[in-house]
């Protein structure tokens, strides 16, 4: 009964009756430390040492400092690749092998003095193919077999340069022409007979276009593989191909409707954007699959440090190293400008090749994923 005395009985989970009585102290009165009772037990074991360094590494390898850590390294060398990779192939772009057309006696005093003088100023080698009519040249130009037309006509040369075959290669061609001419004496003409759009004089809407798709391309499976991973792989590659059409139509839209940058074909430029970015986005997914949290790396490397530079979109193909200049158009985006080049400035003459490398990257992507 309570007021009866000092001590209070209230059952507690175990049903005993529980004392308001002060707990002994742990420490006797001279301030030394008691014997630990049965009820208490001493640290000692694992709990009481120190961790050993193994044990250290094995706690660190399981937090989120050590993929912090490794992912600061990565993107700082990401970083400096990034630059280096488009400083190597665009600051100083150097022709070494340009096809051209040639029509009349290339082996003629003015021709020969025109052709080893542009060699030597370019230092590097005209591919010369000889056609019988002009006709014939312009249509190679128009396949995009040749860079330009070489005409051997009465006391001089004429040279017609094609601006939308690579704006970099026609003035390079342009002013050593000029250069040369004058060098040896021999009268030249030059004419760009295939002209870029006057909204874009550089030829380089092509490119950034072509990038943003590569670029959206796989940063929308990340998003997806982030916030939507209870999909399934059916789903995933259907929602993949959904904003795919639907940031492909944005960008054409934007460029031609809204810009007027670009006079697009609008239907086939839609369509080659589109899957350009359902390809990046399964190239991610891939790697993604077969590598996890890692799968950024390969994807960074393949498409923006090794396949941007090396598509032809800001440099031509004629002005890149040989080796870029040669597997570029095997990768999604060389393919995706090289598709898109010739849509916009050469209609009526596609080639399968390009639309060939991204089904393929986009089947073989899907297949593994």
């Amino acid at each position: 009964m309570s007021g009866e005395s000092g001590l209070s009985e209230q059952p507690d989970m175990g049903g005993r009756p529980e004392t308001s009585e002060p707990s002994r102290s742990s420490e006797v009165p001279d301030g030394s430390e008691a014997p630990h009772t049965s009820g208490q037990r001493a640290p000692h074991g694992a709990h009481g040492r120190p961790l050993s360094w193994g044990e250290k590494w094995t706690a660190f390898k399981e937090s989120p400092f050590l993929p912090a850590i490794v992912l600061a390294f990565i993107l700082a060398v990401a970083a400096g690749l990034f630059a280096g990779s488009y400083t190597y192939t665009m600051a100083n772009p150097t022709p070494h092998r340009i096809p051209t057309a040639v029509v009349g006696d290339a082996q003629s005093p003015r021709g020969k003095a025109f052709v080893q003088g542009m060699e030597k100023a370019l230092n590097a080698s005209m591919d010369l193919t000889r056609y019988d009519t002009v006709a014939q040249a312009r249509e190679a130009v128009d396949e995009q077999t040749e860079f330009a037309v070489l005409r051997i006509k009465g006391p001089g040369v004429e040279l017609d340069v094609a601006g939308a075959s690579g704006a970099t290669v026609a003035q390079v061609l342009a002013e050593s022409g000029a250069k040369v001419g004058k060098a040896v004496g021999v009268p030249v003409q030059i004419k760009d007979i295939k002209r870029l759009q006057k909204g874009d004089p550089r030829g380089l809407a092509l490119f950034y276009i072509s990038l943003a798709a590569v670029i959206i391309g796989f940063v929308g499976a990340i998003q997806l593989s982030v916030h939507a991973r209870g999909l399934n792989p059916a789903e995933r590659i259907a929602f993949t191909a959904a904003y795919a059409l639907l940031g492909a139509l944005a960008i054409a839209a934007v460029v031609d409707r809204w810009l007027g940058a670009l006079d697009l074909p609008f239907v086939e430029s839609w369509l080659i954007l589109a899957l350009t970015m359902f390809t990046s986005g399964m190239v991610f997914t891939m790697f993604n699959t077969l590598m996890g949290r890692w799968a950024m790396i390969p994807t960074w490397g393949l498409m923006v440090l090794l396949g941007n530079p090396s598509s032809g979109g800001a440099v031509s193909w004629p002005l890149l190293p040989s080796v870029l200049g040669h597997i570029g158009r095997w990768l999604p985006p060389g393919a995706s400008v090289n598709a898109q080049h010739t849509a916009v400035y050469f209609q009526g003459h596609q080639h399968l090749l390009p639309f060939l490398v991204l089904a393929g990257w986009a089947l073989v992507s899907c297949t593994v994923f």
